[in-house]
């Protein structure tokens, strides 16, 4: 059967200029926290990808009407929104499922959402969710096709505390406790850039949200909340990559649309190996190798640490550091599958199931293989190596790769690329990069 590829020659520096995309990991959420009002949403700077298309055929399974406004405008109204059971979509699944049965759970009595998909990366289990809504006062029943949530009368404010600050437990709760009766406490929450924003939006639809200087956030519920506008903050994910990008093939790339303080700990980091960064005004930062580049030590972390989504792009960075680096995830047990396919590149690369850090770890004898040793520097090299890519980051992870081997590298399985970065060959072309896409 035959599938479209990326097909990359590499071994040149990359310059240019990008514009990230709106942030994937917010994008979807607002999707569904709009639907906590019957009133029209308009969100801006959407990102063309497939996770918004697999999310919009989701809510229209169930009334939601969708329009665009512009290439990046979406308008979004829920108001006649007439089934508790979200369908399949035709274009494979994602995480929103689970979020799904806690936001209908304020318009619905009972709600049933398929299985989960997403990326392989982890066991990512739903124990945290489940347990939330069952804290508010539902019932939750898992079969062979999916969840289904029941409640008898309104869901009644709750206190929770959760044992691990798991993004989207935390985003259940927020639209689990909105609309709920009475006041609503969650402990070790996670406090993402993109959580934030979840919060600032549903503050501008009426929510009544206060955070600490913690991690906790105290929630009293109201009666209703009402449509917004709300723009879209620029992917850190995205913005990281193609820093890591510039800085490995020694070229120079000017980074829009992103602000440099939701990167965070990744500019230490990236100075520490030697990458060198100028912020040319708020959301527009030019990336590149200051010096040469030294081995690092990086454990992954929640916010604010460094990102376990930054670790990918950042693994291909450390191949050209000059000793050995270390990555320790100590946020999913099963992160460094891709790092077998870079092994065929060239990268002298490791994994153990030692935690090889300092930071405490919920995998300290588990036996998942969740650390990664690097030996750089390692001259890639490609004469038509195939490559599968596994998932989303892994993806564009393996992209930078092809780009500062030597030769050609060819990708397939890129629609795990495309469903958080949509159509990267137009962009691609505004950096040097010689890519195309062909079906083989």
């Amino acid at each position: 059967m035959k599938q479209h590829a990326y097909i990359i020659k590499g071994g040149r520096p990359i310059s240019g200029e990008i514009t990230c995309h709106g942030a994937k990991n917010f994008a979807t959420k607002a999707m569904v926290a709009s639907l906590l009002s019957k009133d029209l949403t308009r969100l801006t700077n959407v990102p063309p990808i497939g996770d918004i298309e697999i999310t919009r055929q989701m809510l229209e399974s169930i009334g939601v009407r969708f329009s665009w406004e512009s290439s990046t405008g979406l308008n979004i109204d829920p108001s006649q929104l007439n089934s508790y059971e979200v369908e399949l979509p035709h274009s494979r699944s994602n995480r929103i499922p689970i979020l799904l049965l806690s936001a209908l759970l304020q318009r619905f009595e009972k709600v049933k959402v398929p299985v989960l998909g997403g990326c392989s990366i982890g066991l990512r289990g739903v124990d945290f969710h489940v347990e939330a809504i069952r804290n508010f006062g539902a019932e939750v029943r898992e079969n062979k096709d999916g969840f289904e949530a029941i409640r008898k009368g309104p869901l009644r404010g709750t206190k929770i505390k959760l044992p691990y600050p798991s993004v989207g437990a935390t985003e259940s709760f927020l639209y689990l406790s909105v609309l709920a009766e009475g006041t609503s406490v969650i402990s070790n929450a996670a406090i993402e850039p993109e959580i934030i924003e979840l919060i600032t939006m549903l503050r501008s639809m009426g929510a009544i949200i206060y955070t600490d200087s913690g991690r906790e956030f105290r929630v009293e519920g109201v009666t209703e909340l009402s449509g917004c506008n709300m723009h879209i903050l620029g992917d850190r994910i995205e913005a990281a990559s193609w820093a890591s990008l510039a800085c490995a093939s020694d070229g120079e790339i000017i980074v829009k649309g992103a602000k440099p303080e939701i990167l965070g700990n990744f500019l230490s980091y990236y100075r520490k190996v030697g990458g060198g960064f100028d912020l040319l005004d708020q959301q527009t930062i030019k990336f590149y190798k200051a010096k040469p580049l030294v081995p690092a030590v990086v454990e992954t972390d929640v916010f604010p640490g460094f990102s376990t989504d930054w670790q990918q792009p950042f693994a291909i960075l450390l191949t050209q550091a000059n000793g050995i680096s270390v990555v320790h995830d100590t946020v999913y047990e099963n992160r460094f599958g891709y790092l077998k396919a870079l092994a065929q590149l060239g990268a002298q690369v490791q994994t153990t199931t030692h935690c090889l850090g300092e930071l405490s770890c919920r995998f300290k004898g588990m036996n998942h293989h969740h650390s990664a040793v690097i030996n750089g520097p390692a001259k890639l090299r490609s004469k038509n190596i195939h490559i599968d890519i596994p998932d989303l980051r892994a993806g564009l992870a393996y992209v930078i790769a092809a780009a500062i081997a030597e030769g050609t590298t060819i990708l397939t399985g890129i629609h795990n690329i495309e469903r958080g970065y949509g159509n990267i060959i137009p962009r691609m072309s505004k950096i040097n990069l010689e890519i195309q896409k062909k079906l083989l």
